[in-house]
């Protein structure tokens, strides 16, 4: 079986593979072709890779299984001829993530951000900030309540905030989309952590920013396309709510976007997962992956439904 896998690392991370694996290394999917795409019967393309990446598989004649190295799987879901397994990296980073939200709201309420640009200027801007804001008693809703919203969630607890988590349907203690109107006035911290489907993208509307209270925190560690930047920008211009930002729609952020400058925005650019442990733990569960698929045993993590 031929595994062609996006990082050369990855050959020491998985460790010993069954006998007949034979393993090539595509970083990108404009570099050379490591050999016959026909040959490919299980793929690893590369964590961020566009519709170039997504077109290669259709000259992967042989393919039977992509293992993703992200969670989200929205650019792949209805690109893969029939017989072709999809498969997310749930798990791979809950951690990653989770310590972004947990950085990014601690870092929007104690004004850190603009308290680097103090620094940068040498300023000393003791005064420039007040009193800053504190996330003990905060009340913190997670919209997207699945991996990585469990896991966020569980990094939050211990700073005394009181969690509501939010799914695609209502069980086990959560509430479903169609709560949020309701929902929403009772979150000073709302998490966006959903994937993005043809149901979630512009959830994050102008009725539902506006139905944020005032003060209140929008974090988006999901997708960009989740939130409808018109309205977001226009909400955010009027200094009501802020907003801390790993993913926008457009990305990347075109230099001249407004977002850039509004108040009350902290912007990082998609490097949520972006962590030293990510590749230990993707190609962890690659190798389990080729281990059970060559061993015709149940994959993990299959996409169904858009996610």
């Amino acid at each position: 079986m031929q595994l062609w896998i996006a990082h050369e690392l990855g050959r020491e991370l998985m460790g010993a593979l069954p006998d007949g694996v034979g393993v090539q290394v595509l970083a990108a999917s404009d570099a050379p072709l490591p050999g016959d795409p026909s040959d490919v019967q299980f793929w690893v393309p590369p964590l961020l890779g566009g519709a170039e990446t997504v077109a290669l598989a259709r000259h992967m004649s042989g393919l039977r299984v992509v293992q993703l190295l992200s969670a989200g799987a929205d650019a792949w879901v209805g690109q893969l001829s029939d017989g072709v397994t999809l498969c997310d990296a749930r798990g791979v980073h809950d951690v990653d993530v989770a310590e972004w939200v947990v950085a990014a709201i601690l870092s929007s309420l104690r004004r850190l951000d603009y308290l680097a640009l103090a620094q940068h200027e040498h300023r000393f801007a003791h005064t420039d900030v007040g009193l800053t804001d504190e996330l003990a008693g905060k009340r913190v809703m997670i919209v997207g309540a699945g991996s990585i919203g469990q896991a966020t969630a569980a990094r939050l607890a211990p700073f005394g905030v009181h969690l509501t988590y939010v799914a695609h349907t209502a069980h086990d203690g959560m509430h479903s989309v169609d709560d949020l109107p309701g929902l929403l006035p009772q979150g000073d911290i709302v998490v966006l952590l959903l994937p993005l489907t043809a149901q979630t993208t512009g959830m994050v509307d102008a009725p539902f920013l506006a139905a944020m209270p005032d003060g209140a925190l929008l974090v988006n560690a999901a997708r960009g396309p989740v939130v409808d930047t018109d309205a977001l920008v226009a909400e955010l211009s009027t200094g009501r709510i802020r907003a801390a930002l790993d993913v926008t729609d457009p990305e990347p952020l075109p230099t001249d976007h407004p977002l850039w400058n509004l108040p009350g925005v902290l912007f990082t650019p998609h490097i949520g997962g972006a962590t030293k442990g990510v590749l230990p733990r993707a190609y962890h569960l690659v190798a389990d992956q080729v281990r059970r698929f060559t061993a015709g045993e149940p994959l993990l993590n299959k996409v169904e439904g858009g996610y």
